[in-house]
C-alpha cells in the first residue's frame, strides 16, 4: 500500500498547527504558508507505521488543507 500526504496550499492560512506536530515533514517558509519539507510538489509519501501520526496532524489543521490517501483513495 502507499501511503501519501497532499497539501493544499492555497487553503493553507499558516497557522503552523501542521509544524507544531510534524516538523520532520512540515516547515513554514517566507510566504508564510506551511510546506512539506523535502519536496518541490506538494504531495510526499510515508509509510503504513506513519499513518496515525499523519492522520492526527491532517485533522488538526483549522481549514483542511491537508489529505491523507491511501493509494489513490482519500482517507483523511
Amino acid at each position: 500500500m502507499t501511503y501519501y500526504i497532499k497539501h493544499d496550499k492555497e487553503k493553507c492560512i499558516g497557522c503552523g498547527a501542521c509544524v507544531a506536530m510534524d516538523s520532520k515533514d512540515w516547515e513554514m517558509k517566507d510566504d508564510g504558508k506551511a510546506h512539506l519539507v523535502g519536496v518541490k510538489s506538494e504531495t510526499k509519501e510515508f509509510s503504513e507505521k506513519e499513518l496515525a501520526s499523519k492522520k492526527e496532524t491532517a485533522e488538526a489543521c483549522p481549514v483542511d488543507a491537508i489529505y491523507i490517501y491511501q493509494d489513490k483513495k482519500k482517507i483523511v
